[in-house]
C-alpha cells in the first residue's frame, strides 16, 4: 500500500504543500545560475559562437594615445560585434582615439585615427592657437588640415603647413580674456614634419593662423 494513502487529507496536503515549495526553489535556483552563466559567457552560454574583441577598459577621452591598461580582450558573440571589430591588442598599442568610448565598449577600425601617435620618427607634434575659436570646434583627432597665416601688412596669406595631422583640439575658456590680451583659439596640437613644425611654432608666434580642412 502507497504511504501517501495511510496520511489523513490534512498530512497529505502538507506534503504536497511541501514538496511544491521545494521544486519552485530548485527552479529559482536554476534560473539563478543560468542568468550568472549567461553575463559570463553570453554567447558560450547559449551555443553561439564567439571571437575576441579590443573593448575599452575604461572611458577615454577623445584623442587618448592607448596604453595597455587601457583596453582588454574580451570574447563577443558574433551579433554583438560590430564591423570593424578589432581583435588584437597590438594593433591598438599607442594608436590615436579619433572620438570618446565609454568602458566596455567594442573598438573599431574608424574609432582610431588614420595617423600613428606622436613620436613618430621625422615628425614633431606643435600646439598652436587658431586665430578663431570656432575653428577648433571643427577638429578631431586624426584628421588632416593645411594651416594658413593671415595676411598682414608685407605679409599676403600663405600656406604655412599641408596635410598635418590633427593630435588633439582643447575647447575654448569660457572666462573673459584678461585686459589687454586678445583672445585667441584654444590650443590645437599638430602632427608634422620637424622642420616645417619649428618654422610653424615660430610664425604662429608672430601672426594669427587657421586651419582649411581637408
Amino acid at each position: 500500500m502507497d504511504i501517501l494513502s495511510k496520511l489523513h487529507p490534512p498530512d497529505l496536503t502538507r506534503l504536497q504543500s511541501r514538496r511544491a515549495r521545494l521544486l519552485r526553489r530548485w527552479l529559482a535556483a536554476a534560473l539563478v545560475l543560468t542568468g550568472a552563466l549567461l553575463l559570463v559567457h553570453p554567447g558560450s552560454a547559449r551555443g553561439a559562437p564567439t571571437a575576441p574583441a579590443v573593448v575599452a577598459a575604461h572611458d577615454l577621452p577623445s584623442g587618448a594615445s592607448l596604453r595597455a591598461a587601457d583596453v582588454q580582450l574580451a570574447e563577443l558573440p558574433d551579433e554583438a560585434r560590430p564591423e570593424g571589430a578589432l581583435t588584437s591588442l597590438d594593433a591598438v598599442d599607442g594608436r590615436l582615439l579619433a572620438g570618446a568610448v565609454r568602458a566596455g565598449e567594442p573598438l573599431t577600425d574608424v574609432r582610431l585615427a588614420t595617423a600613428a601617435a606622436p613620436g613618430e620618427p621625422g615628425t614633431a607634434t606643435v600646439p598652436i592657437r587658431l586665430a578663431d575659436a570656432a575653428v577648433a570646434e571643427l577638429l578631431r583627432p586624426g584628421q588632416r588640415v593645411d594651416v594658413v597665416a593671415a595676411s598682414e601688412p608685407g605679409a599676403p596669406a600663405s600656406v604655412l603647413a599641408g596635410g598635418a595631422t590633427v593630435v588633439t583640439a582643447g575647447h575654448q575658456d569660457p572666462a573673459p580674456p584678461a585686459i589687454g590680451r586678445t583672445d585667441k583659439g584654444p590650443l590645437v596640437l599638430l602632427r608634422l614634419p620637424e622642420a616645417i613644425a619649428t618654422r610653424l611654432a615660430a610664425i604662429s608666434l608672430e601672426r594669427p593662423v587657421t586651419v582649411t580642412l581637408r
